[in-house]
């Protein structure tokens, strides 16, 4: 089982720009998923919903279109993502994390199959959890 922490990127609109340039800095491979391949049909659709780099050198970043609903905040753009499939573990930080945070999203079940929840904790520092099912 593991848990990890990846620096998570939001852009406005840019996204696959800014994760193949970081793809082009770094080198490794870049996988990206559209809010059109999760069903979207609106203007969003060709947008970022994920995208994943992961480094030959073993660095990994993280990164997404500011998607519907959600607020683009210029020079507050980084969340912290922890993830991974040690659930004890990740709900343990999670529940701490919380404490005297807003909660942007609840932790729970998603269409994706992962649990995954994310908040602001009382110090401002956006925070995503995301807990895959295990091997």
């Amino acid at each position: 089982m593991e848990a990890n922490l990846y620096p998570y990127l939001f852009f406005d609109g840019n996204a696959r720009q800014a994760m193949e340039f970081y793809r082009d800095v770094f080198g490794g491979d870049l996988n990206v998923m559209t809010y059109g391949e999760r069903g979207s049909t609106g203007p969003e659709a060709e947008q970022v919903m994920h995208a994943t780099l992961t480094s030959e050198a073993g660095y990994t970043i993280m990164a997404s279109d500011a998607g519907p609903g959600q607020e683009y905040r210029p020079g507050l753009n980084i969340a912290l993502c922890l993830g991974g499939d040690d659930a004890e573990r990740l709900r343990g930080h999670w529940q701490r994390l919380a404490e005297d945070a807003t909660i942007t999203m609840p932790l729970e079940k998603q269409f994706w199959g992962d649990e995954y929840g994310s908040l602001i904790d009382r110090f401002g520092v956006s925070w995503m959890v995301d807990i895959s099912p295990g091997s």
